[in-house]
């Protein structure tokens, strides 16, 4: 074993024994200062539905005694920012024609007041779904929902950081869900529990992508919970002011995965999700990132210098060397060739395995294979 060699596999190691958001190890890759968006992301696995699932918000079915939950959700940003007040956490089961949601959200004033589909529903506290069945970073979907059961749903091509706009008049057809609320709805006379909202989302709805989902290929996948500071006026309640600034508060953003950056919209950010054949998980090993997957960190790297080069000099780097990155680099100790094909206003790059072979490609505008 060469030096280099030796090197590679005590960083695989090492990046091995780190927690479960822990950045994949690189060699010959400039990380510094965008750690936070190179973390793994989580993952889960959803069991296959052992009966018919009364969409009530109540989660009384067996399906969902078997469905473990996810881990209570953090600030978007991660541990860079306080743990959330409130707790919130999913789970997720399939059959054939659906994929099911059931979501937990605890809240001592619930509140709402937009009414019609396709608002703006975050300007409500809110629940949403992001979802990117075949990881490519383009043709993702989004749902929003508030405690009255108003959905804002829509279908975006690409991202909105390459100049994207959504497709708002895009709906989930087919889309069922049921809401439940532990409390009262705009009361502030008294301390509510929580709301619960369950939804089914049939496979066909997503029909761009494909029918029903593979068990060998994961999902990409997110939750955020956006929570308005508020107060009490007047019997209503009301948007906090900061009074540094006479305008009011932004607003708290929990996700499930952290996205290491105050927007949803990095699908690469997104957590897993695998599908399991059975009704529980027992004997079910947990979803291993593969190898390729964790690869493509060393690509967005190079997307995210290749966005601030840009930013700083009207274009995008030519070259490697301009962006700080060698030919030759590592991702977990396995070894790849890093290729780079560039104009002025658009480029693609190419991981390469020992073999010569193509293992990943990213290109300018987000989309990654």
């Amino acid at each position: 074993m060469t030096k280099v060699q030796t090197l590679l596999a005590a960083l695989a190691i090492l990046g091995s024994m780190g927690n479960a958001n822990a950045q994949p190890s690189m060699v010959g890759v400039p990380t510094q200062g965008i750690e936070h968006l190179l973390a793994t992301p989580k993952s889960y696995t959803a069991v296959k539905a052992s009966d018919p699932i009364t969409l009530d918000g109540k989660f009384d079915e067996k399906t969902w005694a078997n469905a473990p939950w996810t881990d209570k959700f953090v600030d978007i940003e991660g541990d860079r920012r306080p743990t959330p007040r409130y707790g919130t956490r999913v789970k997720m089961a399939w059959d054939d024609q659906y994929i099911y949601f059931a979501a937990e959200l605890e809240d001592p004033h619930i509140w709402a007041n937009l009414k019609e589909h396709d608002q703006v529903v975050f300007y409500d506290n809110d629940f949403e779904i992001f979802i990117d069945p075949d990881g490519d970073n383009h043709n993702y979907y989004e749902y929003e929902v508030n405690a009255l059961g108003t959905i804002f749903d829509l279908f975006l091509v690409k991202t909105y950081r390459v100049g994207a706009p959504p497709i708002l008049s895009w709906n989930f057809e087919g889309l069922r869900q049921g809401i439940s609320i532990d409390g009262t709805v705009n009361n502030p006379n008294d301390v509510d529990r929580k709301w619960t909202v369950e939804i089914a989302i049939p496979f066909k709805a997503m029909a761009f992508e494909f029918k029903t989902p593979s068990l060998q290929k994961p999902w990409r996948i997110n939750f955020s919970r956006v929570e308005w500071d508020t107060k009490v006026e007047n019997g209503k309640y009301v948007k906090e002011i900061d009074p540094s600034t006479g305008k009011g508060k932004p607003e708290n953003n929990w996700v499930w995965s952290p996205q290491g950056v105050i927007n949803m919209h990095y699908p690469e950010r997104w957590g897993y999700l695998s599908f399991a054949s059975s009704a529980t998980l027992d004997g079910v090993k947990p979803l291993e990132i593969p190898q390729t997957e964790q690869a493509k960190s060393a690509l967005w790297a190079l997307f995210y210098r290749q966005q601030e080069y840009a930013g700083k000099n009207g274009r995008y780097a030519k070259e490697l060397k301009e962006l700080g990155f060698k030919k030759s680099i590592a991702v977990n100790g396995v070894p790849y060739t890093l290729l780079l094909e560039a104009t002025t206003d658009m480029y693609q790059a190419t991981l390469l395995d020992k073999d010569g072979k193509a293992a990943a490609k990213i290109f300018s505008d987000g989309k990654v294979y």
